[in-house]
């Protein structure tokens, strides 16, 4: 079974979404896969997700039952088969955290899509139109995973 990690910034928007999302389509799918997020602060430990997240992620049938916010652990790197940062900075904060050895489990999601913004924008200051837009970018970042987990 792959495990797989969705980190940003404090856990409490995109990670979730991530999670959210994949947890969904991967069941879908079939894939037997442990799904889990994490950011790279602790500033909400212990937080359920932006209601905002939830509100938008729930529009489209995905739930955020029982997720709470936590930060990154060091064995995170070790447990986790990928290691998925919503953007550049939160990738730099994984990398400066991460044991040489187990680097190459550390990449953007939508590097996966494809996606020419290469990063998943953090809606927390915006309105609707982010948080919407953070669930396009996942489902399509989402999508190129379960391909990539089905022809492993």
């Amino acid at each position: 079974m792959k495990k797989v990690l969705f980190v940003c910034l404090g856990n409490i928007c995109r990670s979730p979404t991530a999670e959210a999302v994949f947890k969904k389509m991967a069941k879908e799918a079939g894939l037997k896969v442990e799904i889990d997020s994490a950011g790279t602060i602790a500033t909400h430990t212990g937080e359920a997700p932006d209601s905002r997240s939830m509100e938008h992620g729930k529009k489209r049938g995905y739930s955020f039952h029982g997720q709470f916010s936590r930060k990154v652990k060091q064995s995170d790197f070790q447990y986790f088969d990928h290691i998925f940062a919503m953007d550049k900075s939160n990738l730099r904060d994984l990398l400066a955290q991460c044991p040489q050895e187990f680097q190459h489990k550390v990449q953007l999601f939508l590097t996966l899509s494809g996606d020419p913004e290469q990063e998943v924008p953090d809606p927390y200051y915006g309105g609707d139109a982010g948080f919407e837009r953070v669930l396009e970018l996942v489902e399509n970042a989402s999508t190129a995973l379960i391909t990539q987990l089905k022809s492993a």
